[in-house]
């Protein structure tokens, strides 16, 4: 019973986060409450083998349809890996509950801008010179990088929002290159994790498969569907996240 559970979660949380980010919602999550006494590492790695899975078969997809910058996004990426590890190592020195609010303002200032910017993300018109795209780019995956591997919640959908705001890039080109990006924060992740033993297999691979299926359907579904679609799942998923960190930062459920 657990591990139908556990599939169908990973099944939408694929879904999701081939689409806008944020599939961690619902598979970490749905790990914890199927194994609630499972030690906290266990299922981040868990999470995350599963995860990295559904991720590198969401950017497969997009890269058959969309052109993806491969040079910009490849430096993002490789800042991102490392950032991303470091801030892995930097957990037990930063406490998260004092980077929350920042996210929590953050999370906010982005539902505003894509609320009352509603042309943004709609339409692929990059902005800047080359040589400034690629140094924005490598500055986004760096933070972004190393907050994924401080905190984590809602770096996919940071990644979408930023390469949509900062360079331009419409919601379908935004996703590709963040899913690219997400690759390599997840594979800093399992650096750390796979070594010191924080991942169960059993439960890993059964999860990465339905993961991958959710993650071909997202992005197959963003494709045929557009921007549009894509910009108000966005606004959804980022809600449901400020919602869930704002109640964490006020101890409300």
């Amino acid at each position: 019973m657990e591990l139908c559970f556990l599939l169908l979660s990973s099944l939408a949380a694929g879904f999701i986060d081939a689409v806008v980010g944020g599939g961690g919602l619902i598979q970490l999550p749905a790990l914890l409450i199927a194994y609630p006494s499972a030690p906290l590492p266990l299922a981040f790695g868990t999470n995350k083998f599963a995860g990295c899975f559904g991720t590198s078969a969401a950017a497969a997809r997009y890269a058959r349809s969309v052109s993806i910058p491969w040079r910009l996004v490849s430096v993002a990426a490789l800042l991102a890996f490392c950032c991303s590890f470091l801030g892995a190592r930097c957990t037990d020195l930063v406490p998260a509950e004092l980077l929350r609010p920042t996210v929590v303002v953050a999370l906010f200032a982005v539902l505003l801008f894509t609320v009352f910017r509603p042309e943004i993300g709609t339409v692929h018109a990059p902005k800047l010179s080359a040589r400034a795209r690629m140094a924005a780019a490598g500055l986004l995956g760096a933070s972004l990088g190393f907050y994924d591997g401080l905190i984590g919640p809602g770096t996919g959908s940071f990644l979408l929002f930023s390469f949509a705001a900062v360079l331009g890039f419409d919601f379908l080109h935004a996703s590709a290159c963040a899913k690219v990006i997400n690759v390599a924060t997840n594979l800093a992740a399992l650096a750390y994790f796979i070594p010191a033993g924080h991942v169960r297999y059993e439960l890993a691979v059964c999860m990465a498969a339905a993961n991958v299926a959710g993650a071909y359907l997202g992005a197959h579904v963003s494709l045929k569907r557009g921007v549009r679609f894509v910009r108000w799942l966005f606004i959804v998923v980022v809600l449901v996240l400020l919602l869930k960190q704002a109640s964490q930062l006020f101890g409300v459920g």
